[in-house]
């Protein structure tokens, strides 16, 4: 994306100085105990990326300096679960991400119970990774009809628990299918799909019948993505309860706060799910950055974005203080029905080839659990001054306050946020609203200004310095950073798009998101009136999975004139910027938006429209 443009003209608040370029911090950490967490509380950790680290020289040392065995150390710090995946045939697919085959979970889950420790394992049913958006069906099952496909779930599964019995390591936990929002086993099985449901439920009985007839004791769970989501999770299960899904005994979620909403829409969902379908919950998969640094050349997910959306510093403080929220919520689900959570690969520290994939790198080292030379951070501390009942409790006091930046056109009002950052000292950050002195200054002149306002709530002074330029978006509600489509018009399917705030999803605070389970097509457009003459420029960034039978950005000029240029996203977080340039305009008015046409299923998201007059 074009760096001048990000945001454009912006009216959003940017962190100032280093506030959030935060590097990771040597003390040990403070964590208040959780009163009511039960004693027999998961705490656990994906490692399923070890033996390929190990196998390429990785070494780890606990927080003194001493080399020892990763599980060790983590047994020394609380954790009493490990959990691996299962890829049917790694030689088939693309490679890395650990190669982890059925053998090598075997293998380390002997090495878990040899140290007391109890093992889920994660089947994906692919040949490589498995999630919302691919479920690709093993090379050697890629032809079968969906009867044979039940049939090798049930007897690829049953194979799998049985030689994890005669090797004498049978796991206590066992998840059918990873983050099967979307199905799994494409096409046959694939989400969202009126036609597929049914098929989708058929696979997904299959292996739990398989685990139930083979090791009855094992628990068994369902596993999704977006654990703050809860109106998708109760489609989702009320959909598969309703097609004969019922003998599994806990609902897994992955919660990214990045990526998967705020703790309390986390926890509204855990509540009523547990309740609604009488299961266990465990978030599966958690992870909190210590540092926005990337120690490999592969980009990584996590960074400054992703820590404002978040709501915890990138330091091992923040990452200690994320991780008991987390529990803490899960530790307030009624009935004690939140029973664990796990923290995925805190392991995946920069090794040069333990990539996400062969002749790549490695994209979560700042989300790993070990600095970038193997040495286990303060942060584990977490997983024991959690369960300490003598633990001090200390109330979190506010320490610092980002001041913002925002730019605006010569005589144009000027929006400024109305929040902003404030950070305590255990790391973790609220957006508090502000009263501002001037709420929507005009200047008549370029250059610097400074608004100054007071932070509702805590009655502490912030300023927010205003850049005036002389080219201003003259779209309203562009960049979406008040999470909301105002200004905007939306026609045709109206409940595809939405507002959101995700990482990935978002170049900043919010974008404009689409998707639905059935065919969609929608326009979103916005008028502007009282242009003066001259030529313009229109311009929207996109991401997402593609694939549409139509997707254009388009003007419509003073006459009616339309001109349009196609839109082609090629993945997630993949940020595209498509143009049009030198839009005469005579009379005063133009119209900007975007048409689509897309099947179900299709997704994406739209931000930082622009619309300018060119100088």
């Amino acid at each position: 994306m074009r760096k001048s443009m990000l945001k454009s003209l912006v009216l959003s608040a940017v962190a100032a100085g280093s506030l959030w370029m935060a590097s990771p911090a040597d003390a040990a950490v403070q964590v208040n105990p959780i009163p009511n967490l039960s004693d027999n509380f998961i705490k656990g950790a994906d490692v399923s990326m070890l033996p390929e680290m190990e196998s390429l020289g990785a070494k780890f040392y606990d927080t003194d300096g001493t080399q020892m065995d990763e599980l060790q150390i983590m047994k020394n710090h609380g954790i009493n679960w490990i959990r691996l995946r299962i890829w049917n045939d790694p030689k088939a697919g693309p490679g890395g991400g650990g190669n982890t085959d059925e053998a090598r979970a075997i293998a380390m889950t002997k090495r878990a119970h040899a140290l007391g420790l109890k093992v889920l394992i994660d089947f994906h049913y692919s040949d490589w990774w498995a999630d919302p958006g691919k479920q690709v069906t093993p090379k050697a099952w890629e032809k079968h009809s969906k009867e044979q496909l039940v049939k090798d779930v049930h007897d690829y599964t049953a194979k799998v628990v049985r030689d994890f019995q005669q090797a004498g390591c049978e796991p206590e936990m066992i998840q059918i299918g990873n983050e099967v929002k979307s199905g799994m086993l494409w096409p046959i099985g694939k989400l969202p799909s009126t036609d597929n449901d049914k098929a989708f439920s058929e696979l997904l009985n299959a292996g739990l019948k398989a685990v139930r007839e083979t090791a009855p004791n094992v628990k068994l769970m369902v596993h999704l993505p977006d654990g703050g989501d809860n109106a998708f999770y109760r489609s989702f299960f009320d959909s598969i309860t309703k097609n004969g899904v019922k003998d599994y005994d806990i609902i897994g979620l992955s919660y990214y706060p990045f990526w998967h909403g705020t703790l309390e829409q986390l926890q509204n969902n855990l509540n009523d799910i547990s309740a609604r379908y009488q299961k266990d919950v465990i978030v599966v998969e958690t992870a909190f950055g210590y540092t926005n640094e990337n120690f490999d050349k592969q980009k990584n997910c996590y960074g400054p974005a992703e820590e404002q959306i978040g709501g915890f510093r990138s330091t091992v403080q923040g990452q200690a203080s994320g991780l008991r929220a987390v529990m803490e919520r899960l530790a307030n689900v009624p009935n004690g029905r939140g029973t664990g959570m796990f923290y995925w690969e805190p392991d995946w520290y920069a090794v040069e080839g333990a990539g996400w994939k062969t002749g790549e790198g490695n994209e979560w080292d700042n989300l790993a659990m070990f600095d970038k030379n193997g040495k286990a951070l303060d942060s584990w501390e977490v997983f024991t001054k959690v369960s300490d009942k003598n633990g001090k409790t200390v109330t979190a006091k506010v320490r610092e306050i980002d001041n913002c930046a925002v730019t605006g056109g010569v005589g144009m009002p000027v929006s400024l946020p109305e929040k902003v950052m404030v950070t305590y000292t255990d790391d973790h950050a609220e957006k508090l609203a502000v009263n501002w002195q001037t709420p929507r200054p005009t200047y008549e002149k370029e250059g610097t200004y400074t608004v100054k306002g007071t932070v509702a709530g805590i009655n502490q002074p912030v300023s927010c310095t205003v850049t005036v330029i002389k080219k201003a978006n003259l779209l309203v509600n562009g960049d979406f950073e008040k999470v909301n489509l105002d200004g905007w018009t939306i026609t045709g399917d109206k409940s595809a798009v939405d507002a959101v705030s995700k990482a990935g999803d978002s170049l900043g605070q919010g974008s404009m998101h689409y998707w639905a389970d059935k065919d969609f097509a929608f326009v979103a457009q916005q008028e502007v009136t009282g242009l003066k003459d001259g030529k313009y420029t229109v311009a929207v960034s996109t991401q997402g999975g593609g694939g549409q039978s139509k997707y254009e950005l388009f003007i419509i000029g003073d006459n009616g004139e339309r001109k349009a240029a196609a839109i082609t996203d090629t993945g997630w977080n993949k940020w595209q910027t498509v143009e049009i340039k030198d839009v005469v305009v005579k009379n005063g008015k133009a119209t900007i938006g975007v048409a689509m046409q897309a099947k179900a299923g299709s997704w994406g998201s739209l931000d930082n429209f622009e619309f300018y007059l060119q100088q």
